[in-house]
């Protein structure tokens, strides 16, 4: 068969971009980041510190730029899961149950929204909100598996050096993750 019945007619170009590996180490970070922050902020369920990790995670990152660009997904991964594994187990020993909880004032809503509809605005901030609780109370393996495989969308083997353990783990994980989440989320649907 010629090439030309593999190519689809119109594909846009942004498709075609997305495809193929970034041509250098800093456009591979630019699209990485929003994403590694979301990650790093279920993990963390702190801002600033999602912050932080992200950007050590980055620049260790660099330290690995002759690699090959296929490489630098399931490292950058790997990286931003050691250290978020890292500042949980630091912030265990941190004697943060010694200082005043700080008051919240969970009754104000906060209701200024762009978009062109408020209450499907609203319901998908709650419906992430609850995610996010439901995977804060997962395992951390769990977590990570759901967090890399769903919310990432990498494959099982991509997963697997990402998260340092074998496709089988991956699926094993994901696979009570699911359970879990659906548990949870059962009242909320």
């Amino acid at each position: 068969m010629p090439e030309a019945e593999f190519l689809p007619e119109a594909a846009p170009a942004d498709a075609a971009a997305s495809a193929a590996p970034p041509a250098t180490l800093e456009a591979f970070l630019d699209g990485m980041g929003p994403r590694a922050v979301r990650v790093a902020e279920l993990g963390l369920r702190h801002r600033e510190d999602a912050l932080d990790a992200v950007q050590d995670a980055m620049l260790k990152l660099l330290a690995y730029r002759d690699r090959p660009a296929g490489e630098w997904t399931p490292l950058f991964w790997s990286i931003l899961r050691s250290r978020i594994v890292d500042l949980q187990r630091r912030r265990t020993f941190r004697l943060r149950w010694l200082l005043p909880a700080p008051e919240r004032d969970d009754t104000a809503l906060d209701w200024a929204d762009d978009a062109p509809d408020p209450a499907r605005a609203f319901d998908g901030r709650e419906a992430y909100g609850k995610l996010a609780d439901a995977l804060a109370a997962l395992p951390r393996r769990q977590r990570e598996a759901f967090s890399l495989r769903v919310l990432e969308e990498l494959d099982v083997a991509t997963t697997a050096r990402a998260m340092g353990c074998s496709e089988g783990a991956v699926k094993t994980h994901l696979s009570r993750a699911r359970e879990a989440l659906q548990r949870q989320l059962e009242d909320w649907r």
